[in-house]
């Protein structure tokens, strides 16, 4: 690879939503920082959020109110001492948040004088003026907004301080296609192998730490409110290189997506917090009355299961949910971006029901992280929707999500600095030929005591079928190219992915249902002769996507996406098969009870982080940035 395919950076940030630009808005200033984005920067799914940010701010609130309602709709899942432990950050995230310049929704000024609070000062009076609404399975309005576009206002306000720090470089159009590591140890993250889609080329972006922030895996369902860069790509990357997964088959589905045509736009859970409420089409009748105490503002996973059934039994693919009870003018102020948008579709909110169905909305599960975003692999954080911090449980919680993403990402940002200075300080102890063997074990052994990784309490292990496990390549990835007539075949075969996907492994499932949609993904693996792992990786020497001075084509790009698809969509189908039971978003018509044991599923990696790899091949270099030297690596 050419020089000019090869850049470096201090820290490396794959995901420019509002975890990855979190993080870099808070690391210091004195370190480099690359962000890349695999399409514009809006096209993210914190662009798209609408309901807000839940945090414990009204004065009748409280961290432990906001833990306890996470923790039910966890169903048994959440890891207690971690969900404490970012909630406890909820009033400094949304601070820091409104130091960025995110305007959000405030009370009328009159309404503060109202508040029997002493001292306040600026900075308390702005935080504690939010207007805050209610959401499902929250105990009472917790969720700070700016109207009804709260992600778009969000990334907007911090994309123009990324773009004013002159120690951030954003890269949009810049797609992760694999994480590199340190070839002498086998264990540390050094960069990341990058497509290029502006002048379609491949180039390599080596730094001293990895940031994942990659979103979460919602396009591999047919209706999914994620964007179509959401295909799951950062918790396949973490896992080839070393890291676990957990709780795959937690996907959550939003229950009011629009049901017109084919869109993706979702009805915020806040208009049912403000009164919304849903009928049946043809009866009228106000079904959630009868399904949950709690009616249309019970845990997503129970609305999103009763409006499925409901969609079974009339066969219009859709129910209603009705705001025209409420005042116009409420709906306009308090909506605007829903008012405006149903408009021009031909439904007005002030006095037309509003068509809904489920649609795919949130991974509750992914790569195995801590509430300092560390995973198994050191060097390497993950963040936001790719990471399964424990927080969200079998269900997530209206809202906390964003809030996750600003906790973890400012952790990660306190924490990076202190790895970066005890790995520089721990080569500079280790003052010997960097490739002896002695090198080898007193970099593993001491970096030991520099990245914690996190751990898990109560795990099953996922059993993977032979086709995910089998080191055995069947065909060379540049003969397989061949077979595959061209990308048509293999965008056909993605799109028959999602369907399956949604048939099969939707809102409810069943071991029949499971086993048929293997054995076909099976069968599209054995069409597109899909080789190792490793090969579509890039290690397979005849890849294009692994040779020297090649320029990577978009056959290519589009075997690897729908290679690595399949084998995602392949983990997430054996964690639900094998999960014997109903729980938050998994809901299992042949097990339709809760297991008498709560236990975390877990899918090990297939190499461990400190003994190999199957990255690309890799050589050690040693370059300078100022006064501080970086190990990083080069493609052979």
């Amino acid at each position: 690879m050419s020089a000019d395919h090869v850049r470096q950076t201090d820290v490396l940030i794959i995901g420019a939503g509002l975890a990855g630009l979190s993080t870099a808005l808070s690391l210091p200033k004195s370190l480099s920082i690359m962000v890349l984005s695999k399409a514009a920067l809006e096209v993210c799914s914190s662009h798209y959020a609408q309901g807000g940010i839940a945090a414990s701010l009204d004065q009748n609130d409280s961290v432990t109110d906001h833990v306890a309602d996470t923790l039910i709709a966890g169903a048994g899942l959440c890891d207690a001492t971690n969900t404490t432990e970012i909630l406890s950050e909820g009033q400094q995230a949304i601070q820091w948040l409104c130091e960025q310049g995110v305007p959000f929704t405030q009370n009328p000024q009159q309404d503060v004088t109202q508040k029997t609070l002493t001292d306040l000062n600026s900075t308390d009076l702005e935080i504690n003026n939010l207007h805050l609404t209610k959401e499902g399975g929250h105990g009472c309005r917790r969720v700070a907004h700016a109207d009804d576009a709260t992600g778009r206002h969000v990334m907007e306000a911090l994309t123009i301080r990324a773009h004013a720090a002159s120690n951030i470089t954003i890269l949009p159009y810049h797609e992760a296609l694999s994480l590199l590591k340190d070839p002498i140890t086998n264990s540390h993250c050094k960069g990341a192998r990058i497509f290029d889609h502006n002048n379609h080329c491949q180039l390599t972006i080596y730094s001293r730490a990895v940031v994942l922030a990659s979103g979460g895996l919602g396009q591999l369902f047919q209706r999914a409110s994620a964007p179509n860069v959401c295909v799951g790509d950062g918790v396949m990357m973490a896992w080839q290189a070393g890291c676990r997964l957990a709780n795959l088959e937690f996907v959550q589905f939003h229950p009011t997506g629009l049901a017109l045509g084919d869109s993706s736009f979702l009805i915020s859970e806040a208009l049912r917090g403000e009164g919304g409420c849903l009928y049946c089409p043809q009866t009228g009748r106000r079904f959630m009355l009868d399904v949950d105490e709690r009616a249309e503002l019970a845990p997503r996973d129970i609305v999103a299961r009763a409006i499925a059934e409901q969609i079974s039994v009339n066969g219009l693919g859709y129910v209603h949910l009705d705001v025209s009870h409420l005042p116009a003018p409420f709906l306009q102020e308090h909506f605007p971006q829903i008012y405006q948008t149903l408009i021009t579709l031909g439904i007005d909110i002030t006095t037309d029901p509003i068509p809904v169905a489920p649609t795919a909305h949130y991974s509750c599960g992914g790569v195995v992280t801590s509430v300092n975003g560390m995973t198994d692999v050191a060097g390497l954080y993950a963040a936001g929707e790719v990471a399964h911090t424990g927080l969200h449980g079998a269900n997530r919680l209206a809202s906390n999500s964003l809030l996750e993403c600003v906790v973890v990402g400012r952790n990660i940002a306190t924490d990076l600095p202190r790895y970066l200075a005890e790995m520089e300080a721990l080569d500079a102890k280790l003052d010997i030929n960097l490739h002896t063997t002695a090198y080898h074990l007193n970099l593993n052994a001491s970096a030991d005591d520099i990245w914690k990784t996190p751990v898990l309490k109560n795990t099953q292990s996922i059993n993977l079928p032979y086709f995910t496990s089998s080191t055995s390549t069947l065909y060379e990835h540049n003969e397989a190219i061949k077979h595959c007539h061209n990308d048509a075949d293999m965008t056909e075969v993605i799109v028959k992915l999602k369907a399956l996907m949604t048939t099969n492994m939707g809102i409810t499932r069943s071991a029949r249902e499971l086993e048929e949609a293997l054995e076909q993904i099976q069968q599209w693996q054995q069409w597109l002769k899909q080789p190792e792992l490793s090969s579509f990786n890039g290690s397979d020497s005849n890849s294009n996507i692994n040779r020297k001075n090649s320029t990577v084509s978009i056959d290519d790009l589009t075997y690897l996406q729908l290679a690595r698809q399949l084998q995602l969509a392949t983990l997430i189908i054996q964690s639900a098969s094998q999960r014997l039971e109903s729980r938050g978003g998994h809901y299992r018509k042949d097990y339709p009870n809760l297991a008498a044991t709560t236990r975390t599923s877990v899918i090990n990696p297939l190499i461990d982080p400190r003994e190999g790899s199957i990255d690309w091949l890799i050589q050690p270099i040693i370059v300078h940035s100022g006064a501080r030297k970086i190990k990083v690596t080069t493609a052979t």
